[in-house]
């Protein structure tokens, strides 16, 4: 859940109105022709960051890792044509939507430049004599990286995702937990103002305050959280046991199984528990009886259940 809340915050800094909960709703197999259509791109960006992480255990953070990576975020959804895993062959530049090149706000290096540029970053990312402590480098290394603007689209949640990809090579985080995009997004404006401001005057000092005060934050924000769901988890699983007694098992594997999915229908849970729909529809009527869950379609039939004490805890 925290891969999925820091997806659908990062995306919606670039423009997309999919919510968390679209994204559960969709992973669930449950479809709405009112969910906003770049629902996929939010569901691209978790891909993207599981594929990443998977690929750390055998290969390190590099040009070419972070080429597959935004093959993965730009699969099939809007910026598909603009070059998905290739670095840019043409100029671009960053401002209003339908701005020309006369017109922008900031213009990133030319093309020829990049494989020299990209190649100091990329010796910047793995420097081994370098002293710099960790979360001020990130910081360095993601506004370097938002300078140089590679891609021809996706280049604000691939820097993003570069956060979360070294502090989990380096060990500083076992699980991607740090929602960074809760932060950047509640001061966008700032964020975007910060990064400018080191392309126009050189003032490091002023972005690396802003982003390290985001760090701090959310990693509270996060930890906090982490207690919030233990806690909640075990009055629940207390709850089950009380209620059902030595017939708990099968509820208490699928409150588990809703700490990955905590959208599901009857079917769903029957094919999980491997029992028949009749024993998970009762089981789910137990859940209901103790406010576990909530059924959100309001229909006698294809019903849909939702793990709603857990879902609240991650929404803004």
């Amino acid at each position: 859940m925290y891969v999925r809340k820091e997806a659908v915050l990062s995306s919606q800094i670039e423009g997309t109105q999919a919510s968390l909960g679209d994204v559960l709703e969709v992973e669930a197999n449950l479809f709405d022709a009112r969910r906003p259509d770049d629902t996929a791109e939010t569901l691209n960006y978790v891909t993207a960051l599981n594929h990443g992480l998977e690929r750390l255990t055998s290969l390190p953070l590099s040009l070419r890792l972070i080429r597959e990576i935004h093959a993965e975020l730009m699969q099939g959804v809007r910026g598909h044509s603009a070059l998905p895993g290739q670095f840019r062959t043409t100029q671009n530049w960053i401002g209003p939507q339908g701005c020309t090149l006369k017109d922008a706000i900031f213009v990133p290096p030319p093309p020829a430049e990049l494989p020299r540029l990209l190649g100091s970053l990329e010796a910047f990312i793995h420097a081994e004599d370098d002293t710099t402590p960790l979360l001020v480098k990130l910081g360095l290394i993601h506004a370097h990286f938002e300078t140089l603007h590679p891609f021809l689209d996706g280049n604000g949640r691939i820097g993003r995702l570069l956060i979360t990809f070294l502090l989990c090579e380096r060990e500083v985080l076992i699980r991607p937990v740090l929602y960074l995009s809760h932060y950047l997004k509640r001061h966008r404006a700032e964020y975007y103002d910060r990064l400018q401001d080191i392309r126009l005057t050189g003032n490091w000092e002023n972005w690396l305050k802003f982003f390290l005060r985001g760090v701090s934050e959310v990693s509270n924000e996060a930890t906090d959280l982490a207690r919030r769901i233990v806690q909640m988890r075990e009055d629940h699983r207390a709850s089950l046991l009380n209620s059902l007694g030595g017939g708990a098992a099968n509820g208490l594997r699928l409150l588990e199984s809703m700490y990955q999915r905590p959208y599901f229908t009857v079917a769903q849970a029957a094919g999980y528990l491997d029992v028949t729909v009749q024993a998970a529809n009762t089981l789910t009527g137990r859940m209901l009886e103790l406010e576990l869950i909530t059924e959100i379609t309001g229909n006698r039939r294809n019903r849909v259940f939702r793990y709603d004490p857990y879902v609240a805890l991650f929404q803004d």
